[in-house]
């Protein structure tokens, strides 16, 4: 992570374990340049943005992510970004400012990335304003190519079916490839220890595992099918249902 004020918003991880550095870094020799899994056989390039979208620094969508970026690390997949919504200077979010700094590194991960994981509390039966901020600065092809997996959580299983009707259709206007499965956790589900740390489930962590697994079985398909034609199979709807 960058020292400097302000530039905190976008966390790049090394799949060898650790932090490395700001936006657009080279992950380190042991893992090759940023995008790349390295030289294992079998593996292809992979880069990951997780997006945070809560308002809260410490939430437990955010234990969501941190759990998917634990595992992303530990498949040794490539380059991993975290970008948190709230640490972007406000003003311009809202006002569309194009010629923030910040707000133009944090677009540009995202058209970088070729997965996309995105973590939001529901509220109102929706997901986060600050996402919807957010999703509406990107181009209306934004999301173009990328594999998407949402992560949510709620007060009660009431609202779990906000992933399918609430933020599948805008993933689906900005033209993602594939929206997988997504994973959504109640508050039961996800305990604030007196430590002041989210501890999961285990039937959380077990289906957040699988919807990672899918996600790399996922992405080596595809980058096969593309390798081979240069284009990509339809995804039937019945096949992208929220995890419950």
């Amino acid at each position: 992570m960058a020292s400097d004020e302000g530039r905190d918003f976008i966390k790049n991880f090394c799949p060898l374990g650790g932090h490395v550095g700001s936006f657009g870094s080279v992950c380190g020799q042991a893992c090759g340049p940023a995008g790349h899994w390295g030289d294992e056989p079998g593996k292809t390039e992979m880069s990951v943005l997780l997006i945070q979208a809560s308002p809260s620094a410490q939430s437990r969508s955010a234990a969501l992510l941190n759990a998917v970026q634990q595992q992303l690390l530990q498949e040794r997949v490539g380059h991993v970004e975290q970008l948190r919504i709230a640490s972007l200077p406000a003003q311009a979010l809202l006002l569309a400012n194009a010629e923030d700094a910040q707000l133009r590194q944090a677009l540009a991960a995202v058209q970088h990335a070729q997965v996309v994981v995105i973590a939001t509390p529901v509220y109102k039966a929706a997901y986060s304003g600050l996402l919807k901020v957010f999703l509406d600065l990107l181009p209306q092809a934004g999301l173009k190519g990328k594999t998407v997996l949402p992560l949510a959580t709620g007060g009660s299983p009431n609202h779990m079916l906000a992933l399918d009707y609430a933020l599948r259709p805008v993933l689906q206007s900005l033209s993602a490839r594939h929206i997988l499965p997504g994973v959504y956790g109640v508050e039961g589900q996800i305990v604030l220890t007196p430590e002041g740390a989210y501890t999961l489930e285990a039937q959380l962590q077990a289906r957040l595992h699988d919807a990672v697994t899918n996600l790399l079985q996922e992405h080596a398909r595809i980058s096969r099918v593309v390798g081979q034609d240069g284009g990509f199979e339809a995804i039937a709807f019945a096949h992208v249902r929220c995890s419950v």
